[in-house]
């Protein structure tokens, strides 16, 4: 199974959806549909190829499922959001979003232990949360998972897909509520516009611990993952393995900022320029 690309694939038809259909509902309906089809084929695939490692599963049901699974339960949550979102009246428009992110904040309060585990980077239950040889001997955390097809799932896989798409689905809420409030708010309105980002994900890592230990979000008590979400809202990344990347540059043998280097030697030499 050439996971790496069906998952770009998927990535490049996303953003032809988005580029397309400037209303939400239809770029949910379509978002859904191929997340879906993707999901299916690759249901299909470990029925007929059967995994030759553990690691070979964990990464499948860790990594790769995670794709198109997050998009799946992101854009369904919007869809049904957006059909039930009072058409008038921004007192009650503001009070349903504001009843949505009470529930995305329960769900993160009851799993509070797997969420400290995802964000860490931290891997030791990796075997138990992501193989299908634990799914009977672990608790389903959710009850929204009575069922889960044991050829398909793990104990942790679909709870996994919720946190990762429930962070961005409260981004969401977020603009959401700022348009509403500013009287910004359209038919389907959503701030899409974000700064692309032309570095790397370690490069965007180094910049955001840098940020957060001269006092970013402090004043707002954020953790460095919430700090990374509202840089998520003007910078067009998802970063990945924020805390194993961070680890990554402490251990580098030269210096251990090359990007801030990079953007320091860049100021000055267009100081330079300017001087001259």
């Amino acid at each position: 199974m050439n996971s790496l690309s069906t998952t770009s694939k998927l990535i490049k038809d996303l953003n032809e959806i988005k580029i397309q259909n400037s209303d939400i509902l239809e770029r949910a309906n379509c978002s859904i549909k191929i997340c879906r089809n993707l999901l299916s084929f690759y249901k299909k695939k470990i029925l007929i190829q059967k995994f030759k490692t553990t690691q070979e599963e964990i990464q499948f049901f860790k990594k790769t499922k995670q794709t198109p699974l997050i998009q799946l339960i992101y854009f369904s949550e919007i869809l049904s959001f957006e059909v039930q979102f009072p058409k008038a009246n921004k007192s009650d428009q503001l009070k349903f979003i504001k009843k949505k992110i009470s529930k995305i904040n329960q769900f993160f309060r009851f799993n509070l232990e797997f969420g400290r585990y995802v964000d860490s980077g931290a891997t030791h239950f990796d075997k138990e949360y992501y193989t299908r040889e634990y799914l009977d001997k672990c608790h389903i955390t959710t009850s929204n998972f009575y069922f889960q097809d044991p050829d398909f799932c793990t104990p942790r896989d679909m709870l996994l897909g919720k946190h990762k798409a429930y962070n961005s689905l409260v981004i969401y809420l977020d603009k959401k509520k700022y348009i509403i409030k500013n009287n910004l708010n359209g038919k389907h309105a959503v701030i899409e516009n974000k700064i692309h980002w032309p570095f790397n994900n370690t490069n965007y890592v180094e910049l955001l611990y840098a940020l957060y230990s001269k006092g970013l979000g402090r004043k707002n008590n954020m953790s460095i993952i919430k700090v990374s979400e509202h840089l998520q809202q003007v910078f067009d990344i998802t970063p990945k393995d924020i805390y194993k990347t961070y680890q990554d540059i402490k251990n580098r043998k030269n210096s251990r900022t090359l990007f801030l280097d990079e953007l320091s030697t860049g100021i000055i030499s267009e100081m330079n320029k300017s001087e001259e």
